[in-house]
């Protein structure tokens, strides 16, 4: 009979406390959330104080002209912007706020305005602002029409939807962009003959088909491809033109500049509050005679030193993080995009140390400001075109890809995928003609047709 029996077994793991979770995250945190967290950390413990705030300022001091170092993550976006004195950064001020308190006219307002200026009457009037009212961002019906006014006359439905295709932009209050373009082409002063009869075929022209879709028109090939070019005059989407689309100011938590030769790397710590322990705790931990209130303010102390010291652990190892990655792609530091190395997290945690995990925190979300532009710490981490990291082709695939864009962007006719890869191999870049189509999408790049 088998019998059981206690067993001690030893073991390690691995419990994260609160403090570790915290540290986590705010490693995670890219400066503008990490500001937010300081904000809320002094808010709700009481021994941490702001002892300095960088980002606000008094109104005397603001009115007076600041040093240029002060301005890095303010103004170097703008190559040539330059301070000249309290009255130009008045007026700046001034353009930002009536500039982010303005907003853009929808494509509903822009429409219901001129329907506003139609001479026509009361009942027109009030289903053209339903129509309206039921577009969507491209200018097409939400709900089908005759869901949406069962009960009206069909007559004077047809004349409200007549006139608004008839409004600027021209096309809207269609099923879907098919009829947007006939409507367009109705609208035309001269259209070609056959113009609508293309659009069933459209697909056909986009691939360059120029011979087989002539042959279903019944035209000749040159007549075709005049059609094709007045059709791609067209906007297939009205409404896009007036889409909102909510703006995203991204500021730089590093910037890595040249000066004599070498990169300097500097932390963004103008956006990030000083924060510090407040003396008069520190006190209540010696001198308070009641022990509960000496308990409570140590145990706030120790919190505090904990926020802190994950404060500087995340910006000490983002420039540890920083510094390597600049050491990898030194040519893209060097001559640009088109130079950028393979890497990877692993290659980065080899060189200092520590885990991939911590590296990819530190990456997150976090963007960093050179002389060609700003980029998220994530962009310098890219395979290699044959291979994984730095031990596969000494291209990049982001490398590849801005080569790519420069070929098509400075090309004298379009080129196709296939001459694309052929120019690629001569510069000792080899791929395949579906690669080169596949970064092409990636880059929302068109086809040679399209282009």
């Amino acid at each position: 009979m088998q019998l059981q029996r206690p067993v001690l077994v030893q073991d390690q793991r691995l419990k994260m406390n609160p403090q570790l979770i915290q540290s986590l995250k705010i490693m995670e945190l890219p400066v503008m959330e990490l500001r937010e967290w300081i904000v809320n950390e002094v808010e709700r413990n009481p021994a941490l104080e702001l002892i300095a705030d960088r980002t606000t300022v008094s109104l005397d001091a603001g009115a007076k002209p600041r040093k240029e170092e002060e301005d890095y993550f303010e103004v170097t976006s703008d190559s040539g912007y330059t301070r000249k004195g309290s009255d130009a950064a008045a007026e700046e001020r001034r353009n930002f706020l009536e500039g982010a308190l303005s907003r853009a006219e929808t494509l509903q307002e822009h429409l219901l305005w001129q329907l506003m200026l139609e001479p026509v009457d009361a009942e027109i009037r009030r289903l053209g602002e339903r129509l309206i009212q039921n577009l969507d961002d491209d200018g097409f019906h939400k709900e089908p029409v005759y869901l949406l006014l069962k009960n009206e006359d069909p007559l004077q439905i047809e004349k409200a939807i007549n006139l608004i295709r008839t409004l600027d932009p021209c096309g809207t209050c269609t099923e879907n962009y098919k009829e947007s373009l006939a409507v367009q082409i109705d609208l035309l002063p001269n259209p070609l003959p056959g113009m609508k009869e293309a659009l069933e075929y459209l697909e056909l022209l986009e691939r360059g088909k120029i011979a087989e879709t002539a042959k279903k028109l019944n035209c000749s090939e040159e007549k075709t491809r005049e059609i094709f070019r007045m059709i791609r005059d067209l906007s297939p989407f009205p409404g896009r033109s007036f889409a909102s689309s909510d703006v995203r100011f991204v500021i730089p938590d590093i910037q890595v500049e040249r000066k004599d030769g070498e990169f300097v790397i500097i932390l963004n710590n103008v956006e990030i509050p000083v924060v510090g322990i407040n003396p008069f705790f520190m006190k209540m931990t010696v001198k308070e005679e009641t022990k509960p209130v000496r308990d409570f303010a140590r145990e706030n102390i120790k919190e505090a030193r904990w926020f802190i010291d994950a404060i500087n652990q995340r910006n000490h190892t983002l420039l540890r993080v920083t510094r390597a990655i600049v050491e990898f792609q030194r040519s893209f530091f060097d001559r640009g995009p088109k130079h950028l190395a393979p890497l990877t997290l692993r290659d980065i945690a080899g060189e200092l140390g520590i885990h991939e995990t911590t590296v990819s925190r530190t990456a997150n979300g976090k963007y960093m400001q050179t002389e060609w532009g700003i980029f998220e710490l994530r962009y310098f981490f890219t395979n290699s075109i044959t291979g994984t990291g730095s031990g596969g082709s000494r291209y990049s695939k982001g490398g590849v890809k801005e080569v790519i864009r420069d070929l098509i962007s400075t090309e004298n006719r379009n080129l196709s995928d296939q001459e694309i890869a052929d120019l690629l191999s001569g510069k000792g870049i080899n791929l395949a003609r579906r690669t080169v189509a596949k970064y092409r999408k990636e880059l929302d790049l068109g086809s040679s047709y399209r282009r």
